[in-house]
C-alpha cells in the first residue's frame, strides 16, 4: 500500500524540518489531503516561517518540492456519506479533523496523523484504518 491520507499536523512538521530524509517517504509514497490543509497552512504560516531552520530560499524552494509530491483533493470531492460518518465519529474528538476523516473512509486508505487524542478516540470507537505518524516511520 503506497497511498496514506495524512492531516495538516504532519505536512506541517514535514515543512518545518526540511529533513532531506523525507524526500524518499514524499517520492515513494503518495500522500493526499483534502483542501482543507491549505485553510491551516495559511493559518499558521508565522509557525512555519519562523521555526524552520533554513535559509529562506532553501524554506521556499523545501516547500515547492513537498507541495510537487502531494495531492490535495478539493473539497467537493467529498460525499455526503463520508462527512456523516466522520462527523459522528468526531463529535467528541475534534470536529475540525472532519475532512482527514472523511477522506480516508470514502478513499479507504489509512489516516496518518500525530494526535494521540485523534488516533485514540477513533480507535476506541472502532475506526482501524489510523495509525501514528511515527509507527510509521518506524515501518519504513
Amino acid at each position: 500500500m503506497t497511498d496514506f491520507v495524512i492531516d495538516a499536523n504532519i505536512l506541517m512538521s514535514i515543512l518545518i524540518s526540511g529533513k532531506a530524509s523525507y524526500k524518499p517517504l514524499l517520492t515513494y509514497y503518495n500522500f493526499i489531503l483534502p483542501d482543507f490543509v491549505l485553510v491551516e497552512v495559511e493559518k499558521y504560516k508565522h509557525i512555519l516561517r519562523t521555526k524552520h531552520r533554513m535559509q529562506d530560499d532553501e524554506f521556499l524552494q523545501w516547500t515547492y518540492f513537498v507541495f510537487s509530491q502531494i495531492t490535495i483533493l478539493p473539497q467537493y470531492a467529498l460525499n455526503e456519506e463520508s462527512l456523516k460518518k466522520s462527523k459522528k465519529l468526531l463529535d467528541k474528538i475534534d470536529l475540525k479533523d472532519t475532512t482527514y476523516v472523511a477522506l480516508a473512509m470514502q478513499l479507504d486508505l489509512p489516516l496518518l496523523t500525530r494526535g494521540n487524542p485523534l488516533y485514540e478516540g477513533l480507535r476506541k470507537q472502532g475506526f482501524r484504518k489510523v495509525m501514528l505518524f511515527k509507527d510509521f516511520l518506524q515501518t519504513f
